[in-house]
């Protein structure tokens, strides 16, 4: 029995049988939650387990599934390089997660007070990241609506007049866009300036291919209150076990829609005969070029440095093999990443290239199509799961921020309850800012764009600050300022500035291979008056503020295809910091030395196995801050960077050797496929 619009009865019930068992989850936790250091570390007593559940859970995101599935949707599987470069990271992150395990600290805003004695940089790290939390949260609510929507959808008897008119104008502007791409017949000058019209209302976001039931707004609001009630009781203790619960279901709803979306379509040998033949070849075209995925992997790598979670995540590790065995939960991810490739490749040969009009959509669209009473429910309550995992950890970490950071600087003499109670309202506070920012949030895309970006400011810092004695606290100071003045604050008000976004010079169009036209230096290019048709043209949109910069120093980036765009922007993104980083240290007076000294000393001082141990070595260190410097690669200068021991030598290779053959193996499948 069908009770809101395409759901059934049976999902009904799967969906309030999970969310009921987070909320019990939650409540079993409580106990443990009673000071800060069980709260927001579960005192630092998470084996390897807990730590391959807590990585897999916090990578593994409903958001990854369906933003991946949608630019493979769009561009074929060269779009999986979006979340696929991490494959390269998981070597990266055998030693990263050593690094904020050594550290000892709660959250990464304490680096700035340990390193440079500086409250201030401190409390800038911990305000940014409630800004950072709005994007991440509103990112995880944005994407379980944009499935939950779709799942939930309205009969066709009941449309109005209008969103008949937007439905059927999508499918015209299908029609025609297909035409072009066949080139076929020529189309007639009517039919161009209705294409341009469509085209027009499209990135105006005015047509639609289906209609759904499910107002955002509700659904966020509802979604929240349960996330808020498990983490608000429990912690990180109720974090780490709802992970379990939650990636069982992640992996359940990666595997549902590939035999039941290859039935549909005819069979595997379909693929091959439904999606064009470079839409299946992971290195062709510009994004799939090494230079693209470079990019990509250098951007990521930078801004993973400065995400909130990473000292909680590690930081709750019992000890520094069980941080980083975190890393085989990471690479459980790749294979996640693979199924949603080939979701999103049998979303190619299901609708057709460009046969959805909003392709965020591409994975409820299908799970609707494919799925039966109950399968829906399951699927539902596996996105829900996922995304509820990743507001856990984000709203956790951005909780011990606020109270280590900001609350007791202002009430030293807090009690550890009362600290605990701080907590548990800023992540009410966190949460409900989320909804907000879902609400302002437009396409995967440019969200995906925008969080591999929003924290390079502090991602390029904080890896600086495990390997440079030089840094200075004002270098920190200078290039936070400039580089979100740079790459997040200017480029996305650009659109509000009426003579920037209306002016002539910017509004240059290039195009595609699909004879598609493409803004050089806006998201979108829309007519000023709708209904000229010779009206000029304003962007919306993020403004490619790199790409203007970088034309204006001599490259020529119109000539640039639409990805090659991208990797100049982000190489550029990635670097700008670093770039102010070094000038302003060399500038600035150096921190302390014994300070400095204390820091480096700790870190690479191991983390004993027992507390005693631990204990021991620790005194031994700040008695004797130097005495690992002969592990230094270089011992004469100012640069941290260690010699390898066995378990850093074999643990990197093991890294290199799985992600070689998980590359492989994807490249079989596609082989095989194609």
């Amino acid at each position: 029995m069908r009770i809101f619009g395409s759901l059934h009865l049976v999902d009904l019930f799967v969906i309030l049988a999970y969310l009921a068992a987070v909320v019990y989850i939650g409540k079993r936790a409580t106990k443990g939650a009673g000071n800060e250091e069980g709260f927001f570390l579960a005192g630092r007593s998470l084996g390897k387990l807990y730590q391959f559940f807590l990585n897999f859970g916090n990578a593994t995101e409903p958001q990854g599934a369906v933003s991946t599935a949608s630019l493979v949707f769009q561009r074929g599987v060269t779009g999986v390089w979006f979340t696929f470069q991490t494959v390269f990271m998981n070597p990266y992150f055998w030693f990263m997660n050593t690094w904020f395990r050594r550290v000892r600290l709660v959250t990464a805003a304490d680096l700035f007070e340990d390193r440079f004695d500086s409250r201030g940089l401190s409390r800038l790290y911990a305000l940014f990241q409630v800004v950072v939390a709005c994007v991440f949260l509103g990112f995880g609510n944005y994407v379980a609506y944009k499935i939950a929507s779709s799942l939930v959808v309205k009969p066709e008897i009941e449309w109005t007049a209008a969103e008949r008119s937007s439905v059927d104008d999508y499918r015209e502007l299908k029609g025609l866009e297909r035409q072009v791409v066949a080139g076929t017949v020529a189309l007639p000058d009517a039919a161009k300036a209705r294409l341009a019209t469509l085209r027009d209302r499209q990135a105006r976001g005015e047509l639609h291919s289906y209609i759904t039931l499910l107002r955002s707004l509700p659904f966020y609001l509802g979604f929240t209150l349960v996330v808020g009630a498990y983490i608000v009781l429990g912690g990180m203790a109720a974090a780490a076990v709802n992970e379990a619960l939650q990636s069982v279901l992640i992996i359940v709803f990666s595997v549902l829609l590939i035999p039941t979306g290859l039935a549909a379509i005819g069979g595997w040998g379909e693929i091959a005969q439904k999606v064009p033949g470079q839409m299946l070849d992971l290195f062709a075209g510009p994004g799939g070029s090494p230079v693209f995925i470079a990019a990509v992997l250098f951007i990521s790598i930078v801004q993973n440095g400065g995400l909130s979670h990473n000292m909680g995540i590690a930081g709750s590790a019992k000890n520094e093999f069980a941080a980083r065995m975190g890393v085989t939960g990471n690479y459980l991810k790749r294979f996640m990443i693979i199924l949603w490739a080939f979701a999103g490749l049998i979303a190619i040969a299901l609708f057709g290239v460009g046969g959805l009009a909003d392709p965020d959509i591409v994975w409820g669209a299908m799970s609707n199509k494919l799925l039966g009473p109950g399968l829906i429910g399951l699927m539902l309550a596996g996105v829900l799961a996922g995304t509820m995992s990743t507001l856990a950890a984000k709203a956790l970490a951005i909780s011990s921020l606020f109270v280590r950071n900001v609350y007791r600087h202002l009430r030293p003499d807090a009690t550890q309850a009362q600290g605990v109670t701080a907590a548990r309202w800023t992540i009410v506070t966190v949460l409900g800012l989320g909804v907000i920012s879902a609400e302002l949030m437009g396409d995967v895309e440019s969200i995906v764009k925008l969080v591999l970006t929003v924290n390079v400011p502090f991602g390029a810092a904080i890896l600086t600050i495990f390997f440079w004695r030089r840094l200075t606290a004002k270098a920190v100071w200078w290039s936070v300022s400039l580089t979100v003045l740079t790459i997040l604050v200017g480029p996305n008000i650009a659109t509000e500035v009426r003579s920037v976004r209306q002016s002539t010079a910017l509004a240059v169009l290039s195009t595609t291979a699909e004879a598609k036209p493409v803004p050089v230096y806006w998201k979108q290019l829309v007519r000023i008056h709708p209904e000229d048709p010779a009206s000029a043209l304003e962007g919306r949109g993020r403004f490619n503020l790199e790409c203007y910069i970088l034309g204006k120093l001599g490259l020529d980036v119109a000539k640039l295809a639409p990805q090659g765009r991208e990797a100049v922007t982000f190489y550029f993104d990635g670097l700008f910091p670093f770039v102010v980083l070094l000038l302003v240290s060399y500038a600035t007076r150096p921190t302390d030395r014994a300070r400095v000294d204390q820091f480096y000393g700790k870190m690479k001082t191991p983390v004993g196995d027992t507390p005693e141990l631990e204990a021991a070595g620790m005194a031994e260190t700040r008695r004797n801050p130097g005495r690992f410097d002969q592990t230094k690669l270089f011992p004469n200068s100012s640069w941290e960077f260690c010699r390898w021991d066995r378990v850093d030598t074999v643990g990197f290779l093991i890294c290199c050797a799985v992600s070689g053959a998980i590359i492989g193996l994807f490249v079989l499948l596609l082989k095989w496929a194609a």
